[in-house]
């Protein structure tokens, strides 16, 4: 028995106090992330749609191809040695400077693989739709720039730094933003042109995440730690690449078989549904960290089956309520928007689905599991590719296909759903 304030407070009492201090500091917490949620989600708004009503559709669909590519190819960046960062940052944060050390040797490493892998993507889908120099510019903005600036991020919220991660998420976007601003009362806008202002405001947001957010550390190497965990980091490289090609893949074949008109229509209503999913990353994140502690905490298939259908119905009424507010009110977001904002409605369940996907896939890396990560993203972004592919083939009407793909995404979350829960009966493995 313990004393509060001269009470005496019972072993029940203890529980219900510590109970309730931990209920506090993850709303805390939350609140923390959320609110960088937010000011991201205005700031992205802001962003796309300045940029979407500058260039033109096709422009647009290029440069929103060209980026989904540079966020797949930047996954290469340091070999996946982001992962035993954030672990180390969520669970040894003492060790940060030596790992930090590994990530940057890690990635001076991996700049030759990186740079073949752009080319090899380059003459895949690119070549004759765009100029070799305009996409090499996308990226160095998404690799060597943007993806150090969510290494910030992920550490600093390994390190429960909500707040500073939540800054540094506005800046960043708010930076991005007011260039797309600037960019559209440009005299002779173009995509050529954009891409200068899209890689300036890249660097400088770099520069303010290296500068004022990075924790302080002091760089050590050491060698033997990082071949140790380089097996397990290079799983993780191999798995986020086939991630990003499982979610991107269908912009790249747009492009690939239905020219980049096709594809500018198609990249404005997937970054609708793109918006409506960063609140739900918002809780995927903290969960997966809550996981990373407690490998065995989704251990009952109602706390499952609760999560997913949350999951599920929170990205489907974000949906619903962005269409309903671009029915009654079409130019809204702009005139190139409103001409593919009637359409956004025909994808009602893929925001959901492809949320349930991308939650699935972070529960294997929490509890450790890289290699089947990898191995289950794989084949579902061979499946989706296939999907797609047979979509396009099948019927170049951009309602048909669009409706279809609904169809599509709940055969993907199915597959993960069976693969992911039957690696989960699988013991966690210790970092």
């Amino acid at each position: 028995m313990t004393w509060v304030g001269g009470l005496p407070r019972t072993n029940r009492m203890n529980r219900m106090v510590d109970f309730a201090l931990a209920r506090s500091a993850v709303l805390r917490d939350y609140a923390a992330a959320i609110t960088g949620t937010a000011g991201r989600l205005v700031f992205s708004l802001f962003y796309f749609v300045a940029l979407a009503n500058s260039l033109t559709i096709a422009e647009f669909g290029l440069f929103a191809t060209a980026s989904a590519a540079g966020v797949m190819l930047s996954r290469i960046l340091g070999f996946g040695f982001i992962s035993p960062l954030y672990r180390i940052a969520t669970v040894k944060p003492l060790l940060l400077g030596v790992f930090t050390g590994g990530f940057i040797l890690m990635s001076l490493l991996s700049l030759p693989v990186l740079a073949a892998a752009s080319w090899i993507t380059y003459a895949i889908f690119f070549s004759g739709q765009m100029a070799l120099t305009s996409f090499a510019l996308v990226i160095v903005a998404e690799t060597l720039f943007w993806r150090p600036i969510e290494v910030t991020l992920i550490v600093n919220n390994g390190m429960n730094r909500f707040g500073r991660a939540a800054t540094l998420a506005i800046l960043a976007t708010f930076l991005r933003a007011v260039a797309a601003v600037v960019f559209s009362f440009s005299a002779a806008p173009g995509l050529n042109e954009w891409l200068l202002f899209y890689l300036g405001a890249n660097a400088v947001a770099l520069l303010v995440a290296a500068i004022f957010f990075y924790p302080r550390r002091r760089i050590r190497f050491r060698m033997n730690l990082y071949f140790r965990r380089l097996p397990d980091a290079i799983y993780v490289a191999a798995a986020d690449v086939v991630f990003y090609l499982q979610m991107e893949l269908d912009k790249l074949l747009v492009l690939a078989i239905g020219g980049p008109q096709l594809a500018g229509i198609y990249a404005i209503i997937m970054r609708l549904v793109d918006l409506t999913a960063i609140p739900i990353r918002t809780f995927t994140m903290m969960l997966i960290q809550k996981m990373m502690r407690a490998r065995d905490m989704l251990g009952s298939l109602k706390i499952r089956l609760g999560i997913e259908a949350g999951v599920f119905v929170i990205s489907t009424l974000g949906l619903l309520g962005l269409a309903g507010l671009l029915y009654f009110f079409p130019n809204l977001l702009g005139r190139n928007v409103a001409e593919a904002a009637p359409l956004l409605i025909l994808v009602l369940c893929v925001p959901g689905l492809r949320n349930l996907v991308e939650y699935q896939a972070e529960l294997l890396f929490a509890r450790g599991q890289t290699f089947l990560r990898s191995l289950n993203l794989t084949l579902l972004a061979g499946m989706k590719g296939l999907f797609l592919a047979s979509l396009l083939f099948w019927s170049r009407d951009t309602s048909q296909m669009l409706v279809m793909l609904n169809l599509a995404f709940l055969a993907l979350y199915l597959a993960s759903a069976a693969l992911t829960y039957s690696a989960m009966r699988l013991p966690a493995k210790r970092f």
